[in-house]
């Protein structure tokens, strides 16, 4: 007799291979620029896959990729990280990609994404990953899809039950698809920064009242959970209108990139293994610390990282 199959997330969303250049001085621009220039798999999406695997969680990437070697090297990465690729999607263009440019203290400076391949994702060619998302524990969708795939996914999770995450990715991304963050498919949780909050809420958030009052909008529009990132404010959790302040833990900061992501990650994480939501963003935080003490975008050593911070109090 078999036992409980282990709960699991799917995250759709966007996989790309992330170039970072990182200045060795303070960035002047309009002229070159010492430094060290690296190329690692990335994407939102994907990023946050790898989070939750590193983390112990199982978890399937459904991501658009190209029939080119940046495809079938994210998805080499991603099986020897851990994440289910069974229902990664071959497309006809270029695997996407994400140039950033770091200022030497690991700041970003400016990014380019280039996210053609995930564009030409369309509802027909996740139709076999319908059975996937309707028995996962927990959906993350990200907004690098397009609002025809986000409102797919979004209605198969909610139909069968699943709670969703959604990560907005950018203002941009955030604004496009506000439209259907709407109560008749109620939205478990949401995961923006304070500027994709106003993208999403239609409305400025300068102040703590008026970031409360925006993510009561959210409440009214079907999102149980609000959890805003504010930087090294820390973030704020708002829970069918139950407001709390979280700190952001101390750390080092080598590399800012994949920070939003791992937040992301460890929160799903703790949902996964069954923590409550306000527990599942403190580990969020915990994870993020640990992340940008790191050069890497995802760190392969999250779990022992994480398990150590937890004995010592110590996030590096």
């Amino acid at each position: 007799m078999g036992g409980v199959p282990e709960p699991y997330a799917v995250v759709v969303g966007g996989a790309a291979m992330d170039v970072k250049a990182r200045s060795a001085a303070p960035v002047r621009m309009q002229t070159s620029n010492p430094g060290t220039v690296t190329q690692t798999p990335g994407g939102v999406g994907r990023n946050i896959a790898e989070g939750i695997a590193r983390l112990g969680s199982p978890v399937h990437l459904v991501a658009a990729v190209g029939d080119d070697p940046a495809g079938n090297a994210l998805a080499q990465q991603a099986r020897t990280a851990g994440i289910g690729v069974g229902h990664l999607v071959l497309v006809p263009h270029p695997t996407g990609s994400y140039l950033a440019l770091l200022d030497h203290d690991g700041e970003l400076v400016v990014a380019v994404s280039d996210f053609a391949a995930t564009d030409a994702l369309t509802t027909a060619g996740l139709a076999g990953s319908r059975e996937l998302i309707a028995d996962a524990a927990v959906v993350v969708v990200d907004a690098n899809l397009s609002a025809e795939v986000f409102a797919w996914v979004l209605r198969t999770a909610t139909d069968a039950g699943v709670r969703v995450v959604f990560e907005p990715v950018s203002v941009a991304k955030a604004a496009r698809l506000a439209h259907l963050v709407q109560p008749a498919v109620p939205i478990f949780a949401t995961t923006p920064n304070t500027d994709e909050l106003a993208a999403l809420a239609g409305r400025p958030v300068g102040t703590l009242d008026e970031l409360i009052a925006a993510t009561r909008l959210l409440h009214d529009r079907g999102v149980a959970n609000v959890w805003v990132s504010r930087g090294v404010a820390g973030s704020l959790l708002s829970t069918d209108g139950e407001v709390t302040l979280l700190q952001a833990g101390p750390t080092e900061v080598v590399d800012v990139t994949g920070a939003g992501d791992a937040l992301t990650a460890g929160f799903v994480h703790g949902l996964l293994t069954g923590a409550d939501v306000t527990s599942a963003a403190r580990l969020g935080h915990r994870v993020a610390a640990l992340t940008v003490a790191s050069r890497h975008t995802v760190r392969p050593d999250l779990a022992t990282a994480v398990a150590e911070s937890l004995t010592t109090g110590v996030t590096r």
